[in-house]
């Protein structure tokens, strides 16, 4: 912190005495109504029988109220950090929790004590401390001591420092996994829109070309360029459908599942009851993880049966690949099942693979669904 100017300080030091002192002035005459109506109820009813509704509502109004005006005298002590020395404290975050633990919470955080002691440290320190207008050396000193109690008793612990970051960090990937999602479905659209529909006038054109002509080298040439212009479009829809399938938006898991089934090298049962559906990126996700899977068993599992089940239980979604091959599947670090862990870690999911030698294999990978 540079140096800030004296009459800064002076500042800083009469407004924090000012405030300290209300501080502690409330907080005493809470604590003390507080235990007073505690006492009068143990002692019992010695007046009027109003009183004893007073007490009574007394006593568990108390520590609210005592932490009501701890948080409130904080957020002004940020503030006059702010204005005088011009020092931002940021504020911690609240508590996430819900039910009737949102009213017990703040007494089992650390943060309600650091700022209880901040107040009487302002009252015991920052009170008497405004006669130190007169000496700005040591004015100043107290004003550096101040910033740095307030930044670790007002502001945010180590554990809810690195709580918010954890928490920026997995929206941020979050939306990084939207941003992905959302753009490899734009690139669906145009090259399903645009070039696919080029290629697929081309192809037509050159197979009304090829049944028109006689035998002869151009019909030669254009057959080449037909069937290479047919190759093409094939590629570009397996390359369209690897981006994106079309189908997954319009109609679901169920129906993008069964057409991975109906396209593998052995026979796939297929299972799927998600109701009701997943957010984009996880279905995507589950449709990618399933994809993987079953060609990971075509190319090494040497398997003549799998099965794909997909259930969602409240907020998440269970997907089971299961073979009959020979087994012994490990997650190699370069591997096809490193990749599927790292697909589901993505997203905060789990996978875990069981593969005795001698199958069956079985793959099962559990995603958010919430």
């Amino acid at each position: 912190m540079t140096a800030p100017a004296t009459s800064r300080v002076a500042w800083h030091l009469v407004s924090g005495g000012l405030l300290a002192a209300a501080t502690g002035a409330t907080l005493i005459l809470i604590l003390l109504a507080w235990i007073a109506a505690i006492l009068s109820l143990i002692e019992g009813p010695t007046g009027a029988p109003i009183l004893v509704w007073i007490y009574a509502g007394t006593v568990p109004v108390g520590p609210f109220a005592l932490l009501w005006a701890a948080g409130t005298f904080a957020v002004r002590q940020r503030a006059r950090f702010r204005r005088t020395l011009g020092v931002d404290i940021p504020a911690p975050a609240p508590p996430r929790v819900r039910g009737w633990w949102r009213l017990v919470e703040p007494w089992r955080t650390a943060g309600t004590w650091r700022r209880l002691l901040f107040h009487l440290y302002a009252v015991a320190v920052d009170v008497p401390g405004t006669l130190l207008v007169v000496a700005p050396p040591a004015a100043r000193r107290l004003a550096r001591l101040d910033v740095r109690l307030a930044r670790a008793l007002l502001g945010p612990g180590r554990a809810e420092q690195l709580a918010e970051r954890v928490e920026t960090l997995a929206r941020s990937r979050a939306e990084v996994i939207a941003a992905t999602d959302a753009e490899r479905r734009r690139i669906e659209r145009d090259l399903h829109d645009g070039t696919q529909q080029r290629l697929v006038s081309l192809a037509m054109n050159l197979g009304l070309a090829r049944r028109s002509l006689p035998p002869s080298p151009e019909r030669s040439a254009i057959e080449a360029a037909h069937d290479e212009a047919v190759a093409a479009l094939t590629e570009l829809r397996e390359f369209v459908r690897g981006l994106h399938p079309a189908v997954l938006d319009e109609r679901g898991l169920d129906a993008a599942i069964s057409g991975i089934a109906a396209r593998a090298p052995l026979s796939v049962r297929v299972l799927v009851d998600v109701t009701p559906r997943c957010p984009p990126p996880i279905e995507a996700i589950a449709y990618f993880t399933v994809s993987e899977a079953l060609t990971n068993v075509a190319k090494h599992a040497s398997a003549t049966r799998a099965a794909v089940v997909l259930r969602r239980a409240d907020d998440r979604l269970r997907i089971e690949v299961t073979d009959d091959g020979r087994g012994g599947a490990v997650a190699d670090a370069d591997g096809g099942l490193a990749g599927l862990a790292h697909r589901a870690a993505a997203v905060d999911g789990t996978m875990s693979v069981h593969s005795p030698a001698g199958g069956p294999t079985t793959v099962t990978v559990e995603l958010p669904c919430g």
